[in-house]
Order: C-alpha cells, then sequence, then structure tokens
C-alpha cells in the first residue's frame, strides 16, 4: 500500500503553478490587500487613460467632480443623481445576497425588477384615482409580489426537477423584457405610431425630501432588515446552512424545498421592490431601460461586499459615484462610452481580484520528471 503509493506519487508529479487555499488572514492584512487592489487599480486606469492622450489627474478630477459638484444653479444636483443611482443598486444587491447566501445562483435579478416594475404600472396607470398614500402602499406591494413570484418560478422547478436556475433565472430576465415590449405596442400604448407607455400620475409618484425620492427611507430599512434577518433569526441560520451543505440540512430536521421557496421568493420581492422603486420614484414611466443594468451589477456589488448588507451600501456608493462621474468625464473629454466601459472594468477587475487573493494564493513548485 504504502510502496503503490509512493510510486504513483512519483509518476504524478507536481504542476508548476497550483491555485490554493488561504489560511484566514488577519483584518489588517485584508485591508492592507484591499488598499493594495485599490492603489494598482487607479495607477492601471491612469495608464489606460495615459494611452487614450489624456492626463489621468484630469480625468480622474471630472469623475469626483460629476459624482459631487452640481451646477451653480444647483450645487447638489450631481450628490442628488448619485444617491439616486446608488437606491436602486442597493436594493437590487441585497436581495440577490439572500439568494447566494444559499448558493443558489440568482443571475434574474433585471426580470425580478422588470416585472416589479409591471405590476406597480398597472395600478399607477389604471388605479391613480385612489388616494396616493393607499395607491403606493398598493403599488408597493404588488410590486414585491411579482418580483417573487418571478423568482419562484425557477426556485420551484429547481426543488422539484433539479433544473439550473442560472439558466432559468437568466432566460426570464428577456422573457420579462418582451412583456414590456409586447404592453408598450399594445394595451398599454399611448401615443398610436409609437411603442410608448404614459407618464404616471402625479398620485403615483414617490414623495422627495431634498430633491431626493423616498426609495432611500426604503433602503436603509433593508439594510437593516437584512443584516437582522440573516445574522438574528432561525430563517437567516437556515439559509446559512442549507448553503453550506444541503445533507447537513436534512439531517438537521430543515425543511430544505421550504427554506429555498422562501428565501428565493424573499430575494425575487426585494429586487421587485427595486422595481416599483424606478417607475414611481425616477422614470414615471414603464420602459424597456426600467432595469437600466442594475439587476447584473447588483451581482458584482453583492460579491464584492461578501453578502454584507452595510458593506452593499458602501459598495454600491462608489459604482454609484464611479457610473456618474464616468459620465461627465466622457464627455468633458470627449471619449466614446466605449473608452469609460473599458476604464471601469479595469477598476472593477482589480477590486475582484483582491478578492480572490484574500481567499486564495498561488503556490509555485518544480515538477517532478517521472522516472
Amino acid at each position: 500500500m504504502t510502496g503503490s503509493s509512493l510510486t504513483h506519487t512519483k509518476k504524478s508529479g507536481e504542476p508548476l503553478v497550483r491555485i490554493a487555499r488561504r489560511n484566514e488572514l488577519s483584518t489588517g492584512k485584508v485591508w492592507l490587500l484591499r488598499l493594495a487592489a485599490f492603489l494598482l487599480a487607479i495607477a492601471a486606469g491612469g495608464l489606460f487613460m495615459w494611452m487614450m492622450g489624456k492626463n489621468p489627474l484630469t480625468a480622474y478630477g471630472y469623475i469626483l467632480k460629476g459624482a459631487f459638484v452640481g451646477s451653480k444653479r444647483n450645487p447638489l444636483s450631481s450628490i442628488q443623481a448619485t444617491i439616486i443611482f446608488t437606491i436602486p443598486l442597493t436594493i437590487v444587491s441585497l436581495g440577490l445576497s439572500l439568494a447566494y447566501k444559499m448558493k443558489f445562483w440568482n443571475i434574474g435579478g433585471e426580470g425580478q425588477i422588470i416585472i416589479g416594475a409591471v405590476c406597480a404600472t398597472y395600478f399607477a396607470l389604471f388605479h391613480s384615482y385612489l388616494p396616493k398614500p393607499i395607491l403606493l402602499t398598493i403599488m408597493f406591494v404588488v410590486g414585491a409580489l411579482g418580483g417573487g413570484i418571478w423568482a419562484l418560478i425557477p426556485a420551484l422547478f429547481k426543488v422539484r426537477f433539479n433544473t439550473n436556475e442560472t439558466l432559468f433565472t437568466l432566460m426570464l430576465n428577456y422573457i420579462g423584457l418582451y412583456i414590456i415590449k409586447y404592453l408598450e405596442n399594445g394595451p398599454w400604448r399611448a401615443t398610436p405610431g409609437f411603442a410608448n407607455i404614459a407618464k404616471i400620475d402625479e398620485s403615483a409618484r414617490l414623495p422627495q425630501i431634498s430633491g431626493i425620492h423616498i426609495g432611500w427611507i426604503f433602503a436603509v430599512f433593508l439594510i437593516g432588515f437584512i443584516y437582522f434577518y440573516l445574522y438574528h433569526t432561525k430563517h437567516g441560520y437556515e439559509i446559512s446552512v442549507v448553503g453550506e451543505s444541503q445533507p447537513t440540512a436534512h439531517y438537521a430536521g430543515m425543511n430544505v424545498k421550504t427554506i429555498i421557496l422562501r428565501t428565493i421568493f424573499l430575494s425575487g420581492a426585494i429586487c421587485g421592490i427595486a422595481g416599483m422603486i424606478q417607475v414611481a420614484g425616477i422614470d414615471y414611466t414603464l420602459s424597456t431601460g426600467v432595469s437600466g443594468g442594475v439587476g447584473f451589477e447588483g451581482i458584482t456589488v453583492a460579491w464584492l461586499a461578501q453578502l454584507n448588507p452595510f458593506v452593499i451600501a458602501v459598495v454600491s456608493f462608489v459604482f454609484s459615484v464611479l457610473e456618474k462621474g464616468s459620465r461627465v468625464m466622457q464627455t468633458e473629454l470627449g471619449l466614446s462610452a466605449a473608452s469609460t466601459g473599458v476604464l471601469q472594468g479595469i477598476i472593477l477587475f482589480f477590486f475582484l481580484g483582491c478578492e480572490f487573493f484574500v481567499r486564495y494564493t498561488f503556490v509555485f513548485g518544480k515538477r517532478r520528471a517521472s522516472k
């Protein structure tokens, strides 16, 4: 037995490079890695701007100006726009984090936003006679229900037939998109000959505080709620156990199917709330651009934040600064949208790479010659 193992070891050899899981790093070392990633991201982004013939310092200055500095007429306009973009991104990332904590790969945030927006828009268009508090409450509830039920479809197939939730949820994004196209070209068309849906009435719009709609209140509440739900409730504990090992959850007497369905419904419902907020707080109408790619960006945000609700809020704000500021930089420097997209990609690459090196490392070794 021993001789056999030795022979096998000699013959097999070792790879020159392999990936190994790290021992847990101290908090100080983790933050040093993240600081290094930030500095490398800035340097690499600056190098890219220099290769484009632009001054890196000027480019980064425009990003900060675009995100924080408004016009003379409205000095707060830029920071308001940045916060408004942060709100749906934070909410969607919180919703997706529930599913990912359970290792259910919900890629359907876009579709869940869309269906939540569709359900909310129905009441906004056809029941605008209701008092504003009642109408907004109904829109909030049906938006959550719509997003939750849309997410529940792949969850039901997962627990019943063990289907691939990644492909299923991704497919539903496009079905949701074509539902909007059908509505704006058919029963909800506002202008004959044009694919558009009418603006919603004032009674269906979210109130504003200092130029920012009250969706931020929902976002703040959900941050606290998700944190408490995941780390201080029985349901949150069950989500963690199912995510770590379904056989262990079964052995502990947990109803795994119920936990999956309940959690994914809640995940989709939170994304649906983001759809309602987009319609009632920002767009004031329903269109194919209602999700704005937030459902996909939320995936990156959730993982960068390591599914921590409070960190999700911070990362969402950083994303919003980058998004809003890049648009201003693009205009001021005369860059193409592709160029600013590359710059954002470079910066995100280093941030994501940092999280890889927090958990893993490369092990180098000489390949043994077989005898």
